[in-house]
C-alpha cells in the first residue's frame, strides 16, 4: 500500500512549473542581490565576515569576486528555469548558495536556510523531464510522470516549516501582542499602510492570523473544500508581508509551492502547451528504493529534530539565542545591545580599549552587541590580531542586552575570558548570564 502510494505515477506538471519558477526567482534573487547593493555591503566592504562556526576558512572572494560569484549564481537560475544541464545547473546552485549562506550570518534570514534546503532537494529531482532545453535536446529524457512521491518531499518540507513557525509563536510577547508592537514601530513612515500597522487592533489580527495561517495553511491547501479560499488567502499574506517586510524572493517563492496543491491537469492546462496527459498506469518500484527512503528518512528525521535542540539547553532560547537558527523561529524577537571589547595583556595588563567602527560595519556592530556567537567569534578575531609571538592575551566584555520591550540586562560574565573559551556547539556556553527574571 505505502509502494503504490509512493511509486504510483502522476502528471509531472506541478514539478516541471515549479522549476521554471523557481529558476527565475533565485535568479532575481541573486542579480539583485547584486543590483541593490547588498553584495557590496554584506560581503564586499567588511574587513571580514562572520561565518558560521566552523567555516571561518569560508570568506568572500577578494575584489570583485562575490559580483561574479552571484553573477554566475544568477545565470544557473535562468538555466535551471530553461532547463539546460538541469543537473549541473541545480546542484551547482546548491552548492554555491550553501557557500554564502555558511560565509555570513550578519543578514541571516530562515528563508535563506530554506533556499539552501530547497536547492539541494530539486537538484536531485527530475523537474527536466518536460517544457526543458534537456528534453528537447535530448528527446529520450522526456516524459510527463513522476512518482507521486516527488509531490510529497516537497509538501512534509513546507508543513515542517510552516508548523514550527506557528507553534514558536505561542510565547507571551507574540500573544500579548507586543512583539507585533516591535514589529511594526520601524514601519510608521511606511506610505499610506504607515500608521494604520501601529493600531492595537491591527496587531491583534496580525498575532492572531500569523499563528493561523502558519499551522492551517498546508492542510488547507490540499483538502479541496478549503483549497482555494487557502489560496486567496495565501495570497494576502505572501503579499503582505513582501510589502511590509521586504524578504526578497520569499514571499513569491511561497506561493509558487502552491502549484503542488493543484490539480496537475490544472497546472497543465494554464501553464503548459501540451494540454494532454497519458498517465501510466504500471507501478515501477526503482531497485534503490531501500536507499532511497533511507536517505529521505534520515532527512527528515534532522528536519524535525533541529528546532527541538533547543529545549536540551540550558536556559530560554530567546535569551540565550542556542538553539535558535534552523529552527524556523521567524519574528519572534528584537535584540539590542550595549558592548564594550576590552584587550588585556596578562602579563603587562596593559589594556585596550577596542573601537568596534574600526573593524566592522553597521550591520555587524548590531550584531556583534547582542548575539552570543558574535561577540564570542569577535573575541577571537581580536586575539589573532593583537596576540604577538609567543604570547597570549585575553578579551574581556562588559555586555548588556535587552530582548523585545524588556530592559537592558547583563549578558555575558564580564570576567571571563572570551579569547581563550571554546564554543560549545551541542551545550550551554556558561560565560552566557542567566536569563533575567522580569
Amino acid at each position: 500500500m505505502f509502494d503504490q502510494f509512493l511509486y504510483k505515477k502522476i502528471d509531472n506538471a506541478q514539478l516541471v512549473v515549479f522549476r521554471i519558477f523557481y529558476g527565475l526567482l533565485v535568479s532575481a534573487e541573486c542579480y539583485g542581490a547584486i543590483a541593490t547593493g547588498w553584495v557590496r555591503r554584506t560581503l564586499v566592504e567588511p574587513r571580514f565576515t562572520f561565518s558560521f562556526i566552523g567555516f571561518e576558512w569560508l570568506q568572500p572572494l577578494p575584489g570583485n569576486g562575490m559580483y561574479i560569484y552571484f553573477a554566475v549564481m544568477g545565470t544557473l537560475g535562468l538555466l535551471i528555469a530553461l532547463g539546460y544541464k538541469y543537473r549541473f545547473s541545480a546542484l551547482a546552485f546548491a552548492i554555491l548558495w550553501s557557500g554564502v549562506y555558511l560565509m555570513q550570518k550578519s543578514s541571516y534570514n530562515n528563508h535563506y536556510y530554506l533556499l539552501m534546503l530547497l536547492a539541494y532537494i530539486m537538484a536531485f529531482l527530475p523537474a527536466n523531464r518536460d517544457a526543458s532545453l534537456d528534453a528537447k535536446l535530448n528527446p529520450g529524457l522526456r516524459s510527463q510522470t513522476m512518482y507521486n512521491g516527488v509531490r510529497w518531499v516537497i509538501i512534509l518540507q513546507l508543513f515542517i516549516v510552516y508548523t514550527y513557525a506557528s507553534v514558536a509563536k505561542l510565547y507571551a510577547d507574540w500573544l500579548d501582542f507586543s512583539m507585533i508592537d516591535v514589529l511594526m514601530t520601524s514601519k510608521k513612515d511606511y506610505y499610506i499602510i504607515g500608521e494604520l500597522l501601529q493600531q492595537k487592533w491591527v496587531h491583534k489580527i496580525i498575532a492572531i492570523f500569523g499563528i493561523s495561517f502558519d499551522l492551517l495553511i498546508v492542510p488547507a491547501l490540499l483538502w479541496k473544500p478549503t483549497r482555494k479560499i487557502a489560496f486567496l488567502l495565501s495570497i494576502f499574506f505572501h503579499l503582505f508581508n513582501s510589502i511590509v517586510f521586504q524578504i526578497g524572493i520569499f514571499p513569491y517563492l511561497s506561493l509558487a509551492f502552491t502549484v503542488f496543491f493543484f490539480e496537475p491537469q490544472t497546472i497543465r492546462n494554464i501553464f503548459l502547451k501540451t494540454k494532454t496527459f497519458a498517465p501510466e498506469a504500471k507501478i515501477i518500484i526503482p531497485k534503490t528504493k531501500n536507499m532511497i527512503l533511507s536517505v529521505l528518512g534520515i532527512y527528515f528525521l534532522v528536519q524535525i529534530a533541529l528546532p527541538l535542540r533547543h529545549h536540551f539547553f540550558k536556559d530560554d532560547v530567546l535569551w540565550t539565542e542556542e538553539g535558535h537558527r534552523l529552527s524556523w523561529r521567524m519574528m519572534l524577537r528584537s535584540r539590542g545591545g550595549r558592548i564594550t571589547y576590552k584587550v588585556v595583556n596578562p602579563k603587562t595588563k596593559d589594556t585596550i580599549k577596542i573601537d568596534l567602527d574600526k573593524y566592522l560595519t553597521k550591520k555587524q556592530r548590531r550584531r556583534v552587541t547582542c548575539y552570543p556567537d558574535f561577540i564570542w567569534q569577535f573575541a577571537q578575531h581580536l586575539k589573532k590580531e593583537y596576540a604577538k609571538k609567543g604570547e597570549s592575551i585575553q578579551v574581556f566584555v562588559d555586555n548588556k542586552v535587552r530582548v523585545n520591550q524588556g530592559s537592558y540586562k547583563q549578558f555575558i560574565d564580564p570576567k571571563v575570558d572570551l579569547a581563550n573559551v571554546p564554543w560549545k556547539h551541542f551545550a550551554h556556553n556558561d560565560w552566557i548570564l542567566p536569563s533575567p527574571k522580569e
